[in-house]
Parts: structure tokens; sequence; C-alpha cells
């Protein structure tokens, strides 16, 4: 019963008696070649036994070869002691056509005696059904020492019984990593080939064994590609101190392609590696190196996919050539000043790149205190050799400031300059000659002497002073000998007590000695303080003449004996000086009440003159300019007696972003029509205003708005609050055409419709009912998506050729408004509406459109005004911006135009707040009254609800307010020169100039910044972080820092302005501070930043460090500035720097461009040359546009970040405003700054140089 049943005649059937065969011998069945496009299933029987009980007599193998591949390794086998039966195996075979298998059956002996047999092999027609298969198999390719993974798709469930592999042909097998489902019937399997070497390329399949037999995969291709690695090093081509150029001479490889990436890797010999760049070309240069220095130098590539990366090539060795040595260091320049010589010393550079040869040391006169001085010639050059770190420099002019540039050499040239700048100190002035003490005329208690003027040394003459000194017995030297004259002042009063030889009897300002004057000491006068007492004749006298200059923290005396006087031979009745001066208190009460009288009259006279000079001005001057002054002049006063009725700021600079009374804004965007056009058409035909004024709310004189709005504030019984709510609220008209069933989608808000009276009735379109509708009031709603071809039916029906739209598209999440207009061409049924041209500035932007109508035989030209500084909640912080947006739309509409058409999103809030301040406008101008209430109330006639929120009402006041304060202050190009001419020309009667009263209005109208407005800045973590605590930005203009480093805020001194065409585009700033250096670079770095302007001097005594290296790089925490370049040219040194954060390198890096303006010495409230200034500007707009394409923004520092920083954002504000608009506005410009920070421009003579630079521009084209 041991041995098997001979088997069917017609089966397949093997069998091997292993009786006398040696071990290893082999037995195989080799079943015909099969070629299925589907997963089928082999049947096949199997016996084995030995001879005696536990005899192996050996193995049974199956093996599945695709196509003609090698045989490889079983998928099945079976040995063991004893199978006293026939078994059953199912193979389930995977094998997609084209390919084709064969099925070889193998025994082998194991030189044991048994019988080993297969038979009953049959190929079913049906799947294997208690042994999964498998789907399709695909192939893996992957760079050498990568994980290639295959995944195999099993048909079945998983089981705990079955065991998966990845069998490979030439023997590796790789386990089951993880499988997870593919739906109910099938799930992947998947498997990892780790660490891959070029051997293991080749055929894969997967196995599946089960209690039943074994499933088979097709095979699949496993690629192992070796990354390639030059087989020659890269080829040098050129060497330079701090470059070199190399060819990577690497089309010669080992491993594979294709190449997709190449990398140069360099380091110094027996260094670390310092850096790593990709290259596209087939030569590339190593730049910013250092000189003299060896390196060595590979090639990396890389092909596609993970790991791709081959070994760097064979390396290059090359050495740097000897170079320009490094600068100077900064900090180690040090002067010595004297009045007429400078002593230089320095330390030579830390990277000295060779051997110093020399030194080259050159010279410069920027400025002097003294205008007198012509600093032409006091220029020059000297060279010192290698040893010599020291020069003394002489001629040169008292109280001038110098600049010096420091370049040491090599035999390979000059290195890169230093600059610093020294001062010499001021000398005394020179007094004028006088051949004899005699004097000009001489009495028994005066003398009369001729005082000359002296000449300036350094620094002008600030005053001149008369000093009489008596001649006492005792034989000494005289004081002024002593005290090298006399710098200490003594009023004759205090002589007597502290027993002083001499005292000052006469200050006088250096205007008046421009040419020899008499003086007469003793004529019983004051002058600045000082009493001319008269001359006692019983005593003697020398008389002093000296010259004071004072500049730069230095005082210098220099002096003169004018006459002298002696005892008078007869004594008069005179009375003591000590006495009289007590009989001059007596008359003073008696002069005192004369005086008053006159004051009194000559006010009176004053007011009368200032009246009449108003009206003058009215006669003689634009229109904008006598606005404003005839509001100045009527305010003046009430704004100064009111600015303290209230516990809390109440001026019309009042804050608007918090919520009044208890209520808030409801969104207001809106479509609307203004009324400003009908208005001005309706005076022109009678001289009526637009709507009757009330009787309990009557119109306001412009002279009386400002105490008219202080009053409101402050009222606790009836103010705005009240007045309010005074308004009829909702519905007062019918609407029944809006609330028609197929007008209701034509509404944005259910509650914001038009009223039947007022609505704007469309022309019909035939066939279509109420197609006359569109939600717009000769008042009105923004376009919704169904409603845009309306929308242009109404512009076109109502020839309108101005559309302002006061909203955003989107606002806090929320889409306030859909675009109803195209970016190039669109067409909305019979309307075609193509975008010309948008033009971008900080708070709007202004599109134009050409229209056409099917069947209309015209153009139109129509411009969309979009005020885009409204913010999402509440109203502007200031009325500065949207007043002159709404200049800007009244000047640029046509006067033949139809109805401009205004919307926000509901057209209530915003909409009403623009028509009311365009019609308060007119009528300020017009009748000098405004009547906000009246014209509020006749707008909710027409419209509802229009000016949504109390909080919007007291807004219109306070831009109405601030309106007739500053009037409209654009001239025009081509008349700057004139009106600018006209506001310097002095009134006599009022001693002053309009350029002065504008000036006077712009500080008067600047809002005070309160405590609560820069909490942040005030934190007691941040105090160490500001130069000054009276200095400080206000929370809603700072730039928050976003770099982290370590425990350091967020803050920094800085505030966000807006220039006059992008948003945010300069960033205002004091100088660093030592602790603020590495917060200064983190802003640069945030706010990508391309331009630093510095606008002061590097000064440690006034801890202004040089927060920039020389040479190298610094690093400020996380942040890294690399020094790139310099150069110097006329008085800007202009230096560029790469910066970007270490920590995270995938950022990349920035370019910054630092001009260091040295045109504006420290003590000058302007710069010396508006042509050297004008240039800076001109400079930093170039860079600005060729590395940025104008996006960049500009950070602007002074010592303080305020009148220097301010005057250089209005100048280059006001440079845009003549480039794009052919205009200019210096106030606008100064005041838009001032909102964010009040010292801006903070000088008359800087306003004046924003005006006198705009000229400038001008004059060079």
């Amino acid at each position: 019963d041991s041995n098997p049943a001979v088997p069917d005649m017609y089966s397949a059937f093997m069998m091997v008696n292993t009786s006398g065969r040696f071990s290893g011998q082999k037995a195989q069945l080799l079943m015909p070649q099969l070629k299925e496009n589907d997963t089928h299933c082999l049947i096949f029987q199997y016996y084995v036994a030995g001879q005696r009980e536990g005899a192996n007599p050996g193995q049974l193998n199956v093996y599945v070869k695709e196509n003609n591949s090698p045989l490889g390794i079983p998928v099945w086998n079976a040995s063991g002691p004893a199978y006293p039966t026939w078994r059953q195996v199912e193979l389930a075979v995977s094998t997609f056509w084209p390919n084709f298998y064969q099925i070889v059956f193998e025994a082998v002996s194991t030189g044991q005696r048994g019988l080993l047999a297969i038979k009953d092999v049959t190929l079913q027609g049906h799947q294997c059904m208690s042994t999964p298969h498998f789907l399709h198999i695909k192939g893996v390719e992957v760079n050498a020492r990568q994980t290639a993974t295959f995944q195999c798709t099993v048909n079945g469930r998983p089981q705990d019984s079955h065991n998966l592999w990845l069998q490979g042909i030439g023997g590796r097998q790789a386990p089951m990593r993880e499988t997870r489902p593919v739906n109910s019937r099938r799930y992947i399997a998947t498997f990892d080939v780790e660490n891959t070497t070029k051997g293991d390329s080749g055929r894969y399949r997967c196995i599946v064994h089960s209690d039943k037999g074994v499933g088979v995969s097709s095979y699949a291709d496993l690629t192992v590609k070796q990354p390639p690695v030059p087989i020659a090093p890269p080829q040098l081509t050129a060497v330079g101190a701090t470059y070199l150029w190399i060819q990577l001479n690497a089309n010669s490889i080992n491993g594979d392609g294709p190449i997709v990436e190449r990398e140069v890797e360099y380091r110094t010999v027996a260094g670390s590696l310092i850096d790593n760049q990709p290259v596209d070309k087939t030569t590339h240069k190593i730049g910013h190196l250092d000189p003299d220095t060896e390196y060595e130098i590979s090639v990396l590539l890389t092909r596609p996919l993970d790991g791709g990366t081959g070994a760097p090539g064979p390396p290059l060795r090359a050495k740097t050539k000897c170079a320009v040595p490094g600068a100077v260091p900064l900090e180690s320049i040090q002067g010595s000043t004297y009045e007429e010589k400078i002593a230089l010393r320095w330390r030579e550079p830390v990277q000295t790149y060779g051997i110093i040869k020399q030194y080259e040391i050159s010279y410069k006169a920027l400025s002097s205190f003294d205008t007198e001085f012509d600093l032409t010639n006091q220029s020059g050059k000297v060279f010192k050799f290698s040893n010599e770190t020291s020069h003394m420099f002489v001629g040169l002019y008292p109280g001038s400031t110098y600049s010096f540039t420091i370049r040491a050499s090599t035999v390979k040239g000059f290195g890169p300059p230093v600059i610093t700048q020294f001062t010499t100190k001021i000398s005394a002035p020179l007094m004028p000659g006088y051949d004899q003490e005699t004097p000009l005329n001489q009495t028994d208690s005066t003398v009369t002497v001729l005082l000359k003027p002296a000449q300036s040394r350094g620094a002008p003459v600030s005053k001149y002073q008369v000093v009489v000194e008596e001649e006492r017995p005792r034989r000494a030297r005289r004081v002024a000998e002593i005290l090298r004259c006399y710098p200490v002042p003594i009023h004759f009063q205090n002589a007597t007590v502290l027993n002083s030889q001499y005292y000052f009897t006469a200050e006088l300002p250096m205007g008046d000695i421009k040419t020899p004057v008499p003086f007469c000491i003793g004529d019983n006068r004051t002058y600045n303080g000082y009493w001319n007492a008269p001359l006692l004749p019983h005593k003697s006298y020398s008389i002093y003449y000296q010259a004071v200059s004072t500049a730069n923290g230095e005082t210098k005396i220099d002096c003169v004996r004018v006459a002298t006087k002696g005892t008078a031979t007869r004594k008069p009745d005179a009375v003591e000086p000590e006495k009289q001066t007590d009989h001059t208190v007596k008359i003073a009460g008696v002069i005192a009440g004369v005086l008053l009288f006159v004051i009194i009259f000559l006010g009176v006279v004053l007011v009368m003159k200032k009246r009449k000079l108003a009206k003058k001005r009215k006669e003689t001057m634009s229109s904008t300019r006598q606005e404003m002054t005839v509001m100045v002049n009527s305010m003046d006063k009430s704004y100064t007696e009111q600015g303290t009725n209230c516990d809390e700021a109440i001026s019309f600079m009042d804050t608007h972003s918090h919520t009044l009374n208890g209520r808030s804004e409801c969104p207001t965007p809106s479509l609307v029509q203004s009324h400003s056009h009908s208005y001005k058409k309706k005076r022109e035909v009678a001289d009526v205003p637009p709507y009757q004024t009330g009787q309990l709310h009557p119109a306001i004189r412009v002279a009386d708005l400002l105490q008219h709005i202080t009053q409101m504030k402050c009222a606790e019984g009836y103010g705005f609050k009240e007045e309010y709510e005074s308004f009829f609220e909702g519905q007062s008209a019918p609407w029944d055409s809006a609330k028609k069933d197929e007008n209701r989608m034509k509404n944005r808000y259910g509650n914001i419709i038009a009223y039947d009276h007022s609505r704007v009735r469309l022309q019909a379109i035939e066939g279509e009912q109420s197609s006359d509708y569109i939600n717009a009031n000769y008042v009105d709603v923004r376009p919704m998506q169904e409603t845009v071809y309306d929308f242009w039916r109404m512009v076109w029906h109502e020839n309108t050729a101005t559309i302002v739209m006061v909203t955003n598209l989107v606002e806090v999440g929320r889409v306030k408004c859909c675009k109803y207009w195209p970016d190039d061409t669109e067409i909305y049924r019979d309307m075609k509406v193509t975008l010309i041209e948008t033009q971008l500035l900080s708070e709007y932007v202004i599109r134009t459109f050409a229209v056409e109508k099917r069947g209309a035989h015209e153009i139109r030209e129509i411009r969309q005004f979009h005020f885009t500084g409204w913010p999402d909640h509440g109203v502007p912080y200031h009325a500065t911006g949207l007043l002159g947006f709404v200049r800007r739309v009244k000047s640029k509409t046509p006067a033949n135009a139809g109805p401009m058409v205004v919307h926000c999103s509901a057209g209530a809030g915003r909409t009403g707040c623009f028509i009311v301040i365009d019609i308060m406008l007119d009528m300020a101008e017009r009748e000098g009254v405004v009547d906000i209430y009246n014209c509020v109330r006749e707008l909710r006639s027409r419209r509802v609800n229009m000016v949504q929120t109390e909080e919007q009402y007291v807004f219109i006041h306070d831009a109405i307010l601030e309106a007739c304060l500053c009037g409209d202050t654009t001239i025009p190009a081509n008349q700057l020169r004139s009106v600018y001419y006209d506001m310097n020309r002095l009134d006599p009667q009022t001693n002053s100039s309009q350029i002065k009263e504008e000036f006077r209005t712009l500080n008067m109208v600047t809002p005070t910044l309160r405590v609560e407005d820069c909490s942040i800045a005030l934190l007691p973590r941040n105090h160490e972080k500001n130069r000054c605590m009276d200095v400080l930005p206000p929370d809603r203009c700072l730039p928050f820092l976003i770099t982290i480093d370590g425990e350091s805020s967020n803050y920094i001194n800085a505030a966000l302005m807006d220039s006059y065409k992008q948003p945010s585009a300069f960033i205002v700033t004091q100088h660093p501070l030592p602790n603020t250096v590495k917060d200064f670079w983190r802003l640069v770095l945030d706010y990508h930043c391309t331009s630093i302007v510095m606008l002061n001097d590097v000064d440690p005594a006034q801890l202004c460090p040089q927060y920039w290296p020389e040479n190298g790089v610094h690093r400020h925490g996380p942040i890294q500035v690399e020094f790139v370049s310099a150069d110097l040219e006329e008085d800007i040194i202009s230096r560029i720097f790469r910066i970007y954060n270490a920590a995270r390198p995938q950022d990349g890096y920035r370019m910054v461009q630092q001009f260091q303006f040295l045109g504006w010495p420290m003590y000058r409230d302007t710069p010396v040359s508006k042509r050297s200034f004008l240039k800076l500007i001109r400079q930093v707009d170039k860079w600005q546009e060729e590395y940025d394409g104008g996006e960049g923004r500009t950070v602007v520092h002074c010592l303080n970040g305020g009148g220097r920083s301010g005057t250089f954002c209005a100048i280059s504000i006001v440079c845009e405003m003549l480039r794009h608009q052919r205009s200019v506005d210096v106030f606008h410009a100064v005041k838009t700054l001032r909102n964010n920070k009040p010292n801006m421009v903070d000088l008359l003579d800087q306003y004046k140089f924003c005006y006198e630079v705009a000229l400038e521009y001008l004059n060079s084209g």
C-alpha cells in the first residue's frame, strides 16, 4: 500500500525511484508552453515516500518559467520523511498576454531510497477556488542604495494562513511590509527591497502560499540605476582674487543618466564644506571667495528619482590670487579736532590679503557753519607708508565738516574705501582794528563809539556785546586779559553785589551791525535784557566791544577796547544809577497803562486789517488757497478757546475707530448716483440750495463749524447721538416696484431697496416684464451678478461719465460686490465694455473703460474711481485720503456729463457719506455755510437709511471741518514757481507769509497721539527699544516682526507709511540702537525691503552704531547680512548687502541696497543741496524699479525717525505726483504722513524744502 497506484495512461505523470541515486540527482517533467491572458489554475497531485520509516528520499519542486527566462527559484516544494497518500495542490498562475509560461516539475534525490511522484497535472477552465491569485504587477526603477517598493494586488481577503513574499529571479527575496484593502474582494500587498545595489536589478514576482496551494504573479522588472559620478575633475579656466571660473568637464561619467541637475561643491583645503551651488551651464563662476586661499572643487551630478545624486567627482585644487585688502575698520578711525587741523588715526584692515603697501587718505570739505567760506579748494589726497597709520591735516577751515576716505593697498591695488567725517572747532570772530580809542562823542554820563562788524571764522557771529569795565586804582592785569574777554555776562544791577569790575551794558543781534554804526553807552535804554545805565561822571571806564560765535556746542569770543572815559572835571547833579533804577520803577506803572491802551487799539486795527487782507487774497490768489486762509483766520480763535472744554480731545481729528454710543456700523457698500452735478446745475439757474434748510436745524456758518462740532461732541443733553437718532428709520415712501416678485432677485438686501418716486427707470426691453427696474435711486445699490447688464444699461442711459465705488469686492471674508467690470473686454448682451487703463494709487484705483452699445454710433469713455482705503469696520481713521479722493473725482468728471454713479454694497452707508461730503464741499465753497443734517434728511427721503450709523454721521462733520480748515492745496505744475513765490512774500502788515500760515494750519490739524494710541510701544518690555519716549509709533501703523528670535518681542519703533501709488511703501524708523540692530534687520527681511535710506551720521556717542558690515558676514540672531559691494558718488554712499534667514534657507536671500546720504550735516535743518537730495530720491527709485519691479518697501531712518525721514517720504510722494498727474500738493503729502506719525516734516524750513525740491524736479526735466 506504500506504492502509488499506476496513473491513468492519459494523464501527465512523473515517478522517480531514488534507489541507487546519489544525492543531488534531478529529474524534470516539462509541461507544454501556455499563453493565457488571465489568471488560471493548474491542479496536480504529488506523492513522497521513503523505503523505511523516517527516510527522506528527496524533494519535489515546481517552477514557473515566464517566456524564456531562467528557471529561477521554485514557487512550491515538498519534502519530508513520508507522505503515505497522494495530495492535491492548486497552482494559480497570473501571466498576461503577450507573455507565455511553462510549468516545470522537478524531483531531487537525497540519496536515500524511496519514491517521488507527480500525477494528474490538469489545466482548469476557471480560476483556483482556494488559492489567491494576482493582478498585473508593475516594474520599479530606483537609484542605488534606495528602497524599491513593489505593490501586488491580490484577489481575495487577507488571511492569517496566507504567506506572501516577493521573489527575485536572482534569488533575493523580500517579506511583505503591509497590506491595505482595495475593496471587499481585493487588497494590495506591499514589499520593500531595501538598500538596493546594481546587482539587485532583475525580475521579481509575488508569491502567496495557502493551505491548498500557491499563487504566482507575473514578473516585473526592478531597474537599479547607479547615480552618475564624473570621471574627470573640473577644469580651471580663469582665476581671480575672489573667484574661480571652472568648466564642469562632466560629459564622461560613471553611472547612469540622464543628468537632470549639476552642482558644484567647494571647500577650503583641510576645511569644512562651504557651499553647494546649482549650475545650469557647462562653465561656472564661483564667487565671494577669500583671496590667496586654496580650494577643493568637485562636481556632483544628479539623475531622476530620490537618491539620484552621485558622489562628488574627483576634486580640482585651485588657489585664488592675492587681492586688494579689505576695508580699514571704521571703528578704529579716531580724530582729534582743532580749529585749523585734524589729527587722524586708524588701524590696518582685518583682511589684508597680502602685504599692505600704503594708505591713501582723501579729504574734502562738505559744509561749514560759516556760509561765507569758499570750500571748493578744500580737498586733497595724501599717501602714507604701511607703517604709518596717522596723519595731521593742516590748513583746514574752522567750523567745517570734512569727509575722509581711507583705502589700503597691496600690490594688487586699493581695497574698498571707508568714509568718516570730522568737524573742526570754530574760531573766535576776528574783531576789526581800532587805531585809537577816542570815542565819537562823550558827555559826563555817555560815550558814543563806532561799532564795526567782526569777521566770522568758522561760524557766523551770533551776537555782539558791549562791556563797560571800571578802571580801578589798584595795579592789576585787566579783567579782559585774565578772562580772555568776557565769557560770563553780568548785568549792571548785579555788578555791585558781586563786586564785579565789569558789566554788560548791551547785547546786539548780528543783523544790527552789518555795517559800522554809532552806539551810545549810557543812553539809559535796555538792549536784549541788559540795561545801558548812564556812566558816573566821577569814575573812569574802559569800553570793550566783543563778538560771540556759537555752533556745534562751542562758543568763541573775541573782544577789543574801543574807547576809554576819564573822570569828569566837575560833578553835575546826576542821579545815581541805583537811585535811577528806583525812579524808573515808579514811572513803570504809568508807562504800562499807556502801553495797554496802545496794545488794545492796535489789536482792533490788526483785526480789521486781517479781514481786509483776507478779502484782498480772495481777489488775487487761487480759490483753493483763499479757502484755506479764510478758514484758518476765522477758526483759529474758536479752535484755541474750545480746545480745553472737554475732558478728552474733541477736535475734528478725534479718532473714529471706536463704536459710538453702543451703535455698530452695518455693512454699507452701495451703488449710488451722486447729486453733485444736478445740484450744480440747479444753482446755475437759480441761486437756491438743493433742499430747504430746516427751522430747527438751520445751516451752520463755516466760521462756526469748529465750535458747533466741539459743542456737539461735548454736549450732555443734545449731541450727535440725539441728533442722529432724530432721523426717521426705515421705509418713508412707497417701494412697490422693488417688491414685485420678478424684481426681488435684483435687490442685494431686502430692506435697502428703491423708492418708487426716486428710482432710476431704465428703457424697457421688449418682451421682458419689469426690465425698467434696477435697485437704483437718484441714490442707489451696487450691482449683483444678476444685475451687471442692468448696471451698464443705466450708465449708458444716464450718460454717466464717472462711477464711484466705495467698497472692496470682499471684506471680512464676505462678498460685498461682484466684479462688474472686465480685465480686458466683456460683452453684456448689447453692451461692450473694454478696460483701457488702470492707475493704482495708495488709497484708490482709477480704471478707464470704453463702452459701446449695439446700434449706437459712439464710444463713450467712462472712469471708475474705486476707493480702497475704507476699513472693513467703522470709518476711515482720518478723512485726508477720502477728501483727496473726492477732489480727484470732481476734477476728472466732465462738466457736460450726466449724473455720476456712486455705490458701495447696500447703497446706504458709505454711499451716503460720499454724497453728503461732495454736496457740503460745494455748499461751503459757494455759500459759506454747511447743512449736513438737512442734507442727510433729504437723502433719506430718496433712499432708505442713507448714512447708516452715528459714527458715519460724526465722520462727515469731521471730514467737512478738515476740508474747510485745510482747503484744496493742489498746485498745477506749470503754476508752481509763481505760486510758491507768492506764498513766500512777506505781508508787511502781519509780518507773516502764506507759507507760514499754511504750515501753521498743518500743525493745527496734525493729530496728537494719545497714550492709548501707542499702548504697544509703551509696554515695559519695549521701553528700551525706544530712543525717545515722546516719539512713538501708533499701534495701527506698527510693522510687527515675523522672524522668531529667541525671547525677543515682535515690536520695533517703526511706522508704515503710504507712498503716492503704493500702500505701506515706506517704513520710517529710528536709527537702530545697539540693542535693536538685529530687530532692524528682521524688519528689513520680514517686510521685503529692498532699500534703506540713511539720513543721519554714525555717532556712538548718541547710541547710533554702525549696523552693517564693511566686509564679510555679520549675524544678527537668525538673520545673516553679507557685504557685497560699496560705491561713493558725490555725497551718496551706496552699499549692497545680501540678507537671508539662516533658520529658513529654503526662503532664499534678498538683495538690499543702503543709501547713506552725506549731504545733510547734523547741525542743519535741511540738506545742503536740493540737487543732491533729488539725486538720492532718483537713485532709490531706480534701484527699486530695477531690482524688484517697484514692489519692495523702503526703510527710511534718521536719528529719531521724524523730520528728516518725513522730508524724504514727502518729497518722494511729491515727485510721483508731478510725474503722474502734473500737479503738486505738499500740504496733502505731509498731512497724510502726519496722520500716521505726527513728527513727520516738523520744521518750516523742511516744509519749504519740499516745495523747492519740487521746483528743482521740474527744472531738471
